[in-house]
């Protein structure tokens, strides 16, 4: 099956079998329990064509993760927008903002021209904080444990730190077969003082004809707009795994929980279901730098050719 086929007979299932359910945002969804992917990652690098994905976002953000980092300023630097909404709202909830009223500021902006003039204005001025003034950027752009601490710096109860990334690279290259290749996103002690507590909990690799496959679960997962970039993001991922140990690709497993579709992207959906994919892209990956000192500009795509963009709003 074509490797972007998977993807879209997910948003047809879901339409079709899935429960409505309310959310922690407030915005609705439709929603599915249990739903698994397989990508051939030999066949192309699936980065979704029935629209454009801004690939440019997903290396600067994997990369993020893999350097251990949790500020914003190095996404903001990269021109990368992914996370702010968490760490905006962070700060308009904290007794240092002074500015206008931005109370319920993610839905109110989408449909109140005049408040979403001053949302941006005021988000503006935070981003060019974050990047200008680094006792703001300490205090306001870091989003605690999140991905890269746990990937990278998970905390010991003795103290000291593991660095779950290193640990799972030594483990291929030295017990290939090992069924312990496991990083671990999720946890217990973090997720009340993170800004947004892991969608992507888990991932496990398996070495088989040389080949690293790597199969990921996710407990939740926002089908139009977080689902396409965690399937390229893991996908790319595992590319970077397996030039580090040596190894050749795979497959790449997605494995979802809370699998569901908010009721303000269903027209967005059907628009992309009315499309037909055409072959994914090849991944370039430049250079001999190892896995922490590659940078976003040693990774391209080649032949990626998309249909345009569809936009939707983003649930905080």
């Amino acid at each position: 099956m074509h490797n972007e086929q998977q993807y879209l007979d997910l948003l047809k299932y879901v339409l079709e079998n899935g429960h409505k359910k309310g959310d922690r945002t407030g915005t609705g969804t439709i929603s599915t329990f249990g739903y698994q992917m397989r990508f051939d990652l030999q066949e192309s690098f699936p980065l979704l064509t029935t629209k454009k994905i801004p690939f440019g976002l997903i290396k600067s953000e994997l990369l993020w993760f893999l350097h251990g980092d949790t500020n914003i300023k190095y996404l903001l630097e990269h021109n990368n927008h992914i996370w702010d909404e968490w760490a905006f709202k962070n700060y308009i909830e904290s007794s240092d903002y002074q500015g206008p009223d931005m109370t319920d500021f993610g839905r109110r902006s989408l449909v109140d021209d005049e408040f979403s003039k001053v949302y941006k204005i005021e988000k503006t001025k935070f981003d060019q904080a974050i990047l200008n003034d680094p006792e703001f950027a300490s205090k306001f752009g870091n989003l605690g444990d999140v991905y890269g601490a746990q990937w990278r710096h998970w905390q010991k109860r003795d103290g000291g730190f593991i660095d779950q990334i290193k640990n799972v690279i030594d483990q291929i290259k030295k017990t290939p077969d090992s069924r312990r290749l496991i990083v671990s996103a999720w946890n217990p002690e973090d997720v009340p003082t993170m800004a947004l507590p892991p969608c992507h909990t888990l991932f496990q690799f398996y070495v088989n004809d040389g080949k690293l496959s790597c199969q990921l679960y996710q407990r939740s997962g926002d089908l139009f707009l977080g689902v396409p970039f965690n399937i390229a993001s893991y996908a790319l991922l595992t590319h970077l795994i397996a030039r580090e140990t040596g190894l050749e690709v795979g497959e790449f497993i997605h494995t979802l929980g809370d699998a569901h579709i908010y009721s303000n992207h269903i027209k967005q959906v059907k628009e992309q279901l009315s499309r037909t994919p055409t072959d994914g892209p090849k991944l370039s990956i430049d250079g001999n730098k190892d896995i922490f000192e590659i940078d976003v500009q040693d990774i391209k795509v080649e032949n990626y050719n998309p249909q345009p963009a569809i936009k939707a709003p983003v649930a905080v």
